[in-house]
């Protein structure tokens, strides 16, 4: 692992955005209840002061969800030539300022495509280039790891039991959470991930990547982008992601809850240890 010259600057408000409000609700019988609903709010992304995208967002870490974003998309590259990160919260925003000289960006931000995920995810005219050159590993997972993360990934998802209306993403080792970022859309949490293994200039050849969410096109290609093998999925896959992931080498797993799940590619990598 090497580490990059330095990291950039974060300049940011001085109070974090609330994640969650408390509002009065009327439950089924007429009654007043005290509950929390999940704040969203939307943060304007820019590229050394041009606009890129806004996104929709819960608030949680704008710096790491900007930077995964401009990289998952194929804006950016090179972490050695970042210079800043500046989020403000007063204007709803967060620019990311490098050296890195960007290519053909007026025809990237030409070709887009919406996406079928929450929020409606936006993928731009290089999304998919490169796949052809990731080279994943092959991993080796025991039936009982899975069923011991699915435990262990339950005492997570805070704001979801607080308030709902937020998707969970981690980032696992074995059974073991490494990293957990909740937001309003799946696409958000997971460029939060991406971003911050950046930063940290970590590998993913060793993780496996759980999200609460649907396995999607768009979601499959990030997760190989970030050298992740595995897919860990409560929800469920759609036709387009599992195609990727075949031809990827991503071990997908999808509708695991408890002690049930559903492998649709790769089940020549789990060795069943934990059969009822």
């Amino acid at each position: 692992m090497t580490a990059h010259k330095s990291n950039p600057k974060l300049i940011k408000t001085d109070t974090d955005v609330p994640l969650t409000i408390a509002v009065t609700a009327i439950n089924e019988n007429g009654e007043k209840v005290d509950k929390f609903i999940a704040c969203e709010r939307p943060l304007t992304v820019y590229l050394n002061w041009q606009p890129i995208v806004t996104l929709m967002t819960l608030g949680a870490r704008a710096e790491a969800l900007s930077l995964g974003y401009l990289k998952n998309q194929g804006f950016i590259s090179d972490i050695n030539k970042l210079e800043s990160v500046i989020v403000d919260w007063d204007v709803n925003s967060a620019a990311i300022i490098t050296s890195e000289k960007i290519e053909n960006l007026d025809e990237k931000l030409s070709e887009k495509t919406v996406t079928t995920g929450c929020g409606q995810g936006t993928v731009y005219g290089d999304f998919m280039t490169g796949l052809d050159d990731i080279d994943l590993p092959t991993p080796q997972l025991k039936q009982s790891m899975i069923y011991s993360l699915l435990k262990n990934i339950s005492a997570y998802n805070e704001t979801y039991k607080n308030a709902g209306a937020v998707h969970g993403c981690g980032l696992c080792h074995q059974d073991q959470i490494v990293g957990f970022v909740e937001d309003v859309g799946r696409h958000n949490a997971v460029d939060t991930l991406a971003g911050e293994m950046w930063l940290n200039q970590d590998t993913g050849n060793d993780k496996l990547f759980y999200t609460t969410g649907r396995l999607t096109s768009e979601m499959v290609i990030k997760v190989a982008k970030m050298g992740i093998p595995v897919v860990l999925s409560r929800s469920g896959a759609t036709q387009m992601g599992l195609e990727l992931a075949q031809k990827l080498g991503i071990t997908m797993i999808a509708r695991a809850k408890g002690r049930h799940f559903l492998i649709y590619n790769g089940a020549e990598n789990i060795e069943f240890d934990a059969l009822s």
